[in-house]
């Protein structure tokens, strides 16, 4: 009954994040923009910011992954997993920030139990957030890019 209440949690914790997240308008906007060459820099007030960023989820085994990256996703992997992307911002994303977050499904821990995997985020080569799963913690990672 606990297992079945952690993954309903779970689900919908992610399920908010979807709601709460991007409305998908501008998406296309960003994808459109192709491989941006700004330096990794930040960039003076007015012009337009690339983020290297990178999830990270931790285990063995398959689980789901939720996250927002430049949309909201949800897939069924194999752990450890890792996804990286291209991320740019403009001026008035950067002044008002983007969250990027990800919520990494239940995996077995050794004492046969059902846990949160560990998630990190780092942007631009730096860990800006970490949890390391568990029975106890946030169970998801965000960071605000700006």
């Amino acid at each position: 009954m606990r297992r079945a209440m952690t993954t309903t949690a779970l689900i919908a914790a992610a399920g908010l994040m979807t709601a709460c997240g991007n409305s998908g308008d501008d998406t296309a906007e960003r994808a459109d923009k192709g491989t941006p060459t700004s330096s990794p820099k930040p960039a003076s007030d007015g012009q337009d910011r690339t983020y290297e960023v990178s999830f990270e989820v931790g285990g063995k085994g398959k689980s789901s992954v939720y996250y927002n990256l430049d949309t909201n996703r949800s897939e069924q992997v194999t752990l450890p997993w890792k996804k990286s992307n291209k991320l740019t911002l403009n001026s008035t994303e950067r002044k008002v920030g983007i969250t990027v977050s990800i919520v990494p499904g239940p995996v077995m821990l050794s004492n046969g139990q059902f846990a949160a995997a560990p998630c990190s985020i780092t942007v631009d080569g730096k860990k800006v957030a970490e949890d390391p799963g568990g029975a106890d913690g946030k169970h998801m990672c965000k960071y605000t890019l700006r």
